[in-house]
């Protein structure tokens, strides 16, 4: 069968079926949800953030216990498309993130493109041309990027104005010229199968910076400077209509990937390309807005001293699939990481292949194919590399991890670096940290996650920093 993997980045779970505290509109997702895929509704992020992320899925591996946001011809020899290449599978890669091609995650596809200019992608210069401030200083990310004489440092949301001029209509932006890249590919390419295709959306990434029109019907009020990008900090940094007008700019971007997304699935119908094809939509992780105080997803905010552990908002993710034989509008209660997906792909899609480094994910078709009611791990655990500094403390301002099991979300290294734990069953956005009451079931997914990482092999150091007395 052919694989189809519609990835987009910086979508949030709760946006789907109205879930979110400003309701996004997903209405062709949630069609897909209800018609024809099933939703794996306990995905959790693995290694954090994008390359990662894309790293453990291409791998099928674990990979931040090891090492950090690296190339990926560095993070181990497992690709998939190199691992269909032996059995006649074709691969393509199409996307607009930025930071595949710098990494090289192009390398082993039979055939990769990228749109130009997404965030601080730099690729022509136009130094005539004034760089305007788009959003202030203090109301967005804190790190500038050099330019040269006269053009002094600029923040990532003025130089995505600066190298995309030009935008007038909602068709002039990065999410609708890729889909019509897609629509493109599948009609060139829909009479051959099997084959691989990865559409690699960047959005709801920010900068946020949707058409004007489709933001004010979620904020019709608003008259200040529009909020376009997060302040990866403190979320007290805005003014309540700021935060407000925030939300709304990336509620209107994740509309409009779902607007798209949607012109890619008509053209999957208009093709009959349903009938042999593995379609996923999934994203690599969430993104604060307002949740536990925060914007954005990671601390890099001199404001804010807080380290920021992987809480649902970041780490719980939609995956929804569909492919001939499953049985659509389900869902499966089963926790899963981005690991497990390749093992899956490969199953459902009746081929076999000897990955060079061994697999850490396991395969959840049976799920899907509703064959077993039980299965999937007991146990996911979020995390960025993360090691201690000399002197045995934590990095201030680190990404920290958290474990997820069906009623804990676990984080050994809170916000104030005291363990934190949230009961799911009753707390499921993780607000009121219930650790001081239940340190026996602390101490069981401390151990649970010194056996998980002894499991894969993980050396000590990546051990060390959770080391309670």
């Amino acid at each position: 069968m052919n694989i189809i993997l519609l990835l987009s980045d910086t979508f949030r779970y709760d946006n789907l079926f109205g879930r979110a505290a400003m309701p996004v509109r997903t209405p062709n997702l949630d069609r897909f949800a209800r018609e024809r895929a099933v939703s794996v509704e306990r995905m959790y992020a693995s290694s954090f953030p994008t390359i990662p992320h894309r790293t453990d899925l291409t791998t099928g591996r674990f990979n931040w216990p090891w090492h950090d946001w690296q190339d990926r011809l560095a993070s181990g020899r497992n690709h998939l498309p190199e691992l269909l290449g032996p059995a006649g599978v074709p691969s393509q890669l199409l996307c607009d993130c930025p930071h595949l091609f710098r990494h090289r995650f192009q390398h082993g596809f039979t055939a990769a493109d990228c749109l130009r200019g997404h965030e601080g992608d730099l690729f022509f210069l136009r130094l005539n041309e004034p760089i305007a401030p788009v959003v202030p200083p203090d109301k967005t990310r804190g790190d500038r990027f050099p330019l040269g004489k006269g053009k002094g440092t600029v923040g990532l949301v003025d130089i995505a104005h600066w190298q995309n001029p030009a935008w007038e209509g909602e068709t002039d932006r990065f999410t609708p010229r890729l889909a019509e890249q897609t629509v493109r590919w599948l009609e060139h390419n829909y009479q051959y199968d099997p084959f691989l295709l990865w559409v690699d959306f960047f959005d709801p990434h920010e900068p946020w910076d949707p058409p004007e029109y489709m933001v004010r019907r979620y904020d019709p009020d608003y008259d200040g400077t529009p909020m376009l990008h997060p302040n990866y900090g403190r979320s007290d940094d805005y003014t309540p209509a700021e935060l407000r007008n925030l939300r709304a700019h990336y509620a209107a971007e994740a509309e409009m990937l779902d607007r798209w997304i949607g012109r890619v699935m008509q053209k999957l119908d208009d093709l009959d390309l349903w009938k042999n094809s593995i379609v996923v939509f999934t994203t690599d992780h969430g993104i604060c807005l307002g949740d536990h105080g925060r914007t954005g997803k990671t601390n890099i905010n001199d404001r804010d001293d807080r380290h920021w552990p992987l809480y649902p908002e970041i780490a719980h993710l939609p995956f929804l699939i569909a492919a001939p034989g499953l049985t659509g509008g389900r869902s499966v209660d089963a926790i899963a990481q981005p690991p497990d997906i390749l093992p899956t792909l490969l199953d459902l899609a009746g081929m076999t292949a000897t990955p060079p480094d061994p697999l850490h994910g396991e395969s959840f078709a049976p799920l899907l194919r509703g064959q077993t009611d039980t299965g999937g791990r007991e146990l996911a655990v979020c995390a960025r590399y993360l090691r201690k500094c000399p002197d045995g403390t934590i990095p201030p301002c680190s990404t920290t991890p958290m474990l997820y099991t069906r009623q804990w979300a676990y984080a050994p290294i809170g916000s104030d670096g005291s363990p934190e734990l949230y009961d799911l069953r009753t707390d499921p956005r993780c607000e009121r940290n219930v650790w001081a009451a239940h340190r026996d079931a602390a101490k069981d997914l401390d151990r649970a996650l010194a056996q998980w990482l002894k499991d894969i092999d993980a050396p000590p150091e990546a051990g060390a920093p959770f080391e309670w007395d």
